[in-house]
């Protein structure tokens, strides 16, 4: 348990693309026989991209609202002002309604001045289709923990789990995690393995009695 904790503790590290080749080979095979690490990993790999496209020489600045704003925020004050009747209870509640205009303006601004990261890579790769009712696309996005496949398709069957799977240069097979047939609808699913892009010969997704539904050489 001390063993799994430490490793997990490196997975932050290891998704940046940091730490000690020893470090990260251990970590690896790791996460080969790992389940709940690769999830977490999963989880955390996204975040790496993102913080890649902040810029830190911006970090202290403060948004600055568009040219009117507040003009205009005082504007729509006065003339609820004048909308509200003048009886005494309905008077407490234009402080409320003015506060809640100032708010969601400097929200607004806030999320137009924040920093937008570049989008993802994608490669589209060819797929080889074994299962005749499958039809799927993907696309290979490239990371430094590892290699992303995004996989579309439909017809796998309903509530059978599919296994998918990277086969390194050197004929080593890697996990790329698992998911749950859809039938006819439409399924969207990210799969993650640790396998680097440039050292990625091909990769397939196997049904439950392990026959090759779909392959790709890369």
């Amino acid at each position: 348990m001390s063993t799994h904790r430490e490793l997990r503790e490196q997975l932050g590290v290891y998704a940046l693309g940091h730490g000690e080749p020893a470090e990260r080979a251990a970590l690896r095979a790791h996460l080969d026989g790992c389940t709940d690490c690769r999830a977490e990993l999963a989880t955390i790999a996204p975040l790496r991209d993102r913080l890649a496209g902040v810029d830190p020489d911006r970090l202290d600045e403060l948004p600055v609202p568009p040219v009117g704003l507040g003009d205009r925020v005082l504007a729509g004050i006065a003339a609820e002002r004048v909308a509200v009747p003048t009886r005494p209870h309905r008077r407490r509640r234009v402080p409320a309604a003015a506060a809640a205009g100032i708010a969601a303006a400097a929200f607004g601004v806030g999320w137009l001045v924040r920093p937008v990261p570049d989008p993802l890579p994608l490669e589209p790769v060819a797929v080889q289709v074994a299962a005749p009712q499958v039809q799927a696309t993907a696309d290979v996005v490239p990371h430094t923990w590892g290699m992303e496949v995004q996989l579309h398709g439909e017809g796998f069957t309903a509530g059978e789990v599919y296994r998918a799977q990277v086969t390194e240069d050197d004929g080593r097979v890697v996990s790329a995690g698992e998911f749950l047939g859809t039938g006819p609808a439409e399924m969207v699913c990210n799969l993650n393995s640790s396998v680097l892009r440039e050292d990625a010969a091909s990769f397939a997704v196997l049904d439950s009695s392990g026959a090759v539904v779909l392959s790709s050489s890369l």
